[in-house]
């Protein structure tokens, strides 16, 4: 199969998975301002989403595009480093005109796992996965059954945690170079890539993951910044 047995197939898989990672990234950095600007709207959202069917079935579905997506950036990974041989332990210059970022996406990429699983064991273990074993029958604690829809109360004791703070925003710092170099990158492996569009793709590339990131970063500091504050009155 083309998309499985050639580079390039492989390449698109990886942007079209990527991409439609990145639309998701979109939406839940939005739905987290919502929690700069009302508690109660935030705890709407969650309540709406909770552990219903359609966001069961959105949860499955980018559970599957986000294993592919590091099924094929590993393989590409091997794929690369096999073309390139014993050159690979020579001692060379960094070439001109290749990013950082593009030199360490697999590391990049591994941090980004790491901080995902972090998020799932802080948030989405403590508000999806209760209501999940809810309806099925399962045994769950009362307050975490309680406290399964209160997004903010979760975000407010995970960001009280000046640990929990660093690990995100270090989190954070690779998932922007990780994405700055992914966006544009998917554009030209898609065919996007002739010489007027390749450096508009990264400049909107740089703009938009820098928005993206900055409005996680934004949640996390400020709700540590409350923390401090409701410390420092009590």
């Amino acid at each position: 199969m083309w998309l499985s047995n050639s580079s390039v197939g492989r390449k698109v898989v990886m942007s079209v998975t990527g991409i439609a990672l990145v639309l998701f990234l979109t939406f839940h950095m939005a739905m987290n301002l919502v929690a700069l600007i009302s508690a109660e709207g935030y705890n709407m959202v969650c309540e709406f989403l909770g552990a219903n069917w359609y966001a069961l079935v959105a949860t499955a579905g980018l559970g599957v595009l986000f294993v592919i997506h590091i099924i094929y950036a590993f393989w590409l990974t091997m794929q690369n480093r096999k073309a390139r041989g014993n050159e690979r332990y020579a001692v060379v210059d960094k070439p001109k005109n290749v990013e950082w970022a593009s030199q360490n996406m697999l590391v990049l990429g591994i941090i980004v796992i790491v901080g995902l699983g972090l998020h799932l064991v802080n948030f989405w273990s403590k508000m999806m996965l209760p209501e999940v074993m809810h309806k099925m029958g399962m045994h769950v604690d009362v307050l975490t059954q309680a406290y399964a829809a209160d997004g903010v109360y979760h975000i407010q004791n995970t960001f009280s945690n000046p640990v929990f703070v660093v690990l995100y925003l270090i989190w954070l710092a690779a998932l922007w170079f990780h994405l700055t170099h992914g966006f544009w990158s998917s554009m030209q492996s898609l065919g996007w890539n002739n010489k007027v569009w390749i450096d508009r793709w990264k400049c909107i590339s740089n703009i938009f993951s820098t928005i993206v990131v900055i409005g996680f970063a934004l949640v996390v500091i400020v709700f540590y910044a409350k923390s401090l504050m409701c410390g420092a009155a009590c």
